[in-house]
Parts: structure tokens; C-alpha cells; sequence
């Protein structure tokens, strides 16, 4: 068993809604994919939903990879670390590292003819979810509707996108509630600002809507690094400081937990992929830390999160992401839940990736992500 090689194809759609934060309030509804296929020579691929430079991909499989054999996912996982650290494995290197670790695991599990929730250890095929609107750019009926559905599901959190004009803020946060409250559980919320306060600001805007809400956790109120500023908003408020999904390594975590910076660490694919998240994952539990796993088209990357004993839940964005494939697993009274196909679970869907599939993307489509707003962390620029 040896890796022949990779396949990186490329696709862009309009989702089911607009979806922003404090730093694009007026939000997109343009989005792009990329699936990764880690090939072998027993014809059988893993796959991965991610991002990285494609050339990028290229280079640490054909350099690095092919010729090994593809079980060793953590053995290839060091090996791709090592080549990168002159340079840095951190922004796009890094990326691409997460995404061929992604595809390795999904190709382990499929080899082990397993799903990948077990290929990993868990115990259970269930994980708690929560629901995230990355709503700013909705109007209110809208949001309602949102965590109206949501709450027909039988989840009872979820995580509003504030930072930008507070009295709206607090207004929003009531219909979310009132709307996850049909679930017929207590609602728990959350807010994420996205970086975009100064901790001051951040301590102003929380402790205001903490008057009237009880908020479980406050999300990214400072820079991901800031480990002063971080520490000075978990003191000053009442909800738990939760941060780290756009970190890219296990040791910029370790200074946020030590110094008492974040009370529950977000996990994102970023990260290391899974191998980097399990570590990260393994940091936290050693300080008595929960962790939360960010969003991902269809939920595929569920099967970490089952696997992880300090997991509390797993945002669900639901905005028809998943296009061009199908992944196995469904949302069950609150809880996805994951089915027994061999691997992540995704199965592609060629007739529908043949209508989004493009040799590059459009200019001007936003990929990955958006740029941080004017007058971030030092004065407050209203919406249009």
C-alpha cells in the first residue's frame, strides 16, 4: 500500500443565504470548495474538504508522500512539519498540511473499512451541536427563522455574530433566545465578535448585555494572541472566553492556557488538521479545559469531535455548503449523529460537481475567509 499521488478539483456557488460577522457585516452569499483525493495504489482515495495553495499540496505529496505508505497518518504528519520549518508551517504551508492530513485520516479509516469516528477511538457516534447563524448580515425575521429551525431540531444553542452596534446586539441576542427556546430546553448563548474589539471595548459591550442575558460563552472579544487582553476580559465578565480556531499550532496554544487567557479552546482544521487538533485537544484536557470544534460543510469533521473527551459542542452553520456531496451523518434532537460508512462519510456527487467546478476561481470571490474591518480594536465604525 503506497501513495500514488493527489487530485485537487475546484468549485465556487452561491449559498442558501448570506452569511457575515462584525468584520462583513453586509455578509456574502458567494462561496468556494476544494476537494483534496490523496490516491494510492490500490485505487482506493481519501478525501478532504480544505483549502492550500494547490501547488503547495503538490509539492509536500510528490516531494514527501508518495512512495509511503498512507497509514502512518501521524508518522507523514511530522514528516510534512519537519520539511516546512525553515520556513514556517504556519499561513498557507500550514493549510495545505491540515487538508492532506484530512484526506489521510478519511483514507485510514477507509482502508480500516471503518468510519472514521471509530478509526479514531470514540465510543459514541454522537455529538452535542450548537447553531451559528454567521448572522450579522440577516435581517430579524431572518435570524428568527434561523434558530427557529434550528431549534426543530432539538438544538438548544446558539452563537450570534455581535460587535458591530450594540443596541442591536442585545436586541438580536432576545430573538435568538426566544426563537432556540421552542426547542422546549433552556437556550444557552453565545456571542463571537470575531476579533474585532479591543479588550476594553470587548469588557464594555459584554458586561452590558451580560445585565439581561445569561451568556455561556463570549467568543474571540480580543486578538487570537492576545494573551493579556484575553485574560483581562475572562476576568472582568461573567461568560467563559472562548478562542483558537485561527491559530495554526499546538505551541500557540500552551501560552492562552497557562496564563489563564482562555476558557475554552475552539478547534478548526486549521490547526494541524486532525492530528494537530487531537494534540491541541490533549493540551486543554491537561489544564481541565473544555474545547468546541468550528463549523465545516456538512459537519464532516464530527468524527474528531466524538473522539475528544473534553468536547462540548460543534458549530452547525447549515447554509447549503454541501453542494457537490453527501456526508453521513444527521441531526437528531440536538445531536449529530454519525453514520457507519467507511472514512469521513463523504461520498462525492460528480453530476453535481460538474456545475460548480472551476479550473480557478472568479476574481474577487472571497476565499477561505474575509479581512479584518476598518477601525478594529480602536474606535466603532457603525454599519451601512
Amino acid at each position: 500500500m503506497k501513495i500514488t499521488g493527489f487530485r485537487a478539483r475546484l468549485y465556487e456557488f452561491e449559498m442558501e443565504r448570506r452569511l457575515g460577522d462584525a468584520n462583513l457585516p453586509e455578509g456574502t452569499s458567494m462561496a468556494t470548495g476544494m476537494l483534496v483525493f490523496i490516491d494510492t495504489d490500490e485505487r482506493i482515495s481519501g478525501v478532504a474538504i480544505g483549502g492550500g495553495p494547490v501547488g503547495t499540496i503538490h509539492r509536500l505529496v510528490n516531494d514527501l508522500l508518495v512512495g509511503e505508505d498512507p497509514r502512518g497518518v501521524k508518522g507523514l504528519w511530522q514528516k510534512m512539519n519537519d520539511a516546512a520549518f525553515k520556513g514556517g508551517n504556519r499561513g498557507e504551508i500550514g493549510t495545505a498540511i491540515s487538508t492532506i492530513d484530512v484526506a489521510l485520516w478519511d483514507l485510514k479509516a477507509r482502508l480500516n473499512d471503518e468510519p472514521l469516528w471509530k478509526t479514531l477511538g470514540a465510543s459514541t457516534n454522537r455529538v452535542r451541536a450548537y447553531a451559528s447563524g454567521l448572522d450579522l448580515a440577516l435581517d430579524n425575521s431572518e435570524l428568527t427563522s434561523f434558530y427557529t429551525r434550528m431549534a426543530q431540531q432539538g438544538i438548544q444553542g446558539g452563537k450570534l455574530k455581535v460587535g458591530v452596534d450594540l443596541e442591536s446586539d442585545e436586541h438580536r441576542l432576545g430573538l435568538m433566545r426566544d426563537a432556540l427556546a421552542t426547542s422546549g430546553k433552556r437556550p444557552e448563548l453565545m456571542i463571537d465578535s470575531n476579533e474585532y474589539w479591543s479588550p476594553k471595548q470587548a469588557i464594555r459591550h459584554i458586561t452590558h448585555l451580560e445585565k439581561t442575558f445569561d451568556i455561556t460563552w463570549a467568543e474571540e472579544p480580543a486578538r487570537r494572541w492576545d494573551v493579556r487582553g484575553l485574560r483581562q476580559v475572562s476576568q472582568s465578565i461573567n461568560a467563559a472566553v472562548a478562542t483558537g480556531e485561527n491559530l495554526d499550532l499546538l505551541p500557540e496554544f500552551t501560552p492562552l492556557l497557562v496564563n489563564g487567557a482562555a476558557d475554552i479552546i475552539n478547534l478548526g482544521q486549521g490547526s494541524g488538521g486532525i492530528t494537530g487538533m487531537l494534540q491541541i485537544a490533549d493540551l486543554a484536557y491537561a489544564f481541565d479545559r473544555p474545547v468546541t470544534l468550528m463549523n465545516c460543510p456538512g459537519n464532516f469533521m464530527a468524527p474528531v469531535a466524538a473522539c475528544l473527551p473534553n468536547h462540548i459542542g460543534m458549530e452547525v452553520v447549515d447554509a447549503g455548503r454541501d453542494v457537490c456531496f453527501t456526508v453521513d451523518n444527521d441531526i437528531k434532537d440536538g445531536w449529530i449523529v454519525l453514520g457507519d460508512s467507511p472514512g469521513n462519510g463523504i461520498e462525492v456527487d460528480e453530476q453535481k460537481l460538474a456545475v460548480v467546478e472551476v479550473e480557478q476561481y472568479s476574481p474577487g470571490t472571497k476565499v477561505g475567509s474575509w479581512g479584518r474591518r476598518a477601525g478594529a480594536g480602536m474606535y466603532e465604525v457603525p454599519s451601512d
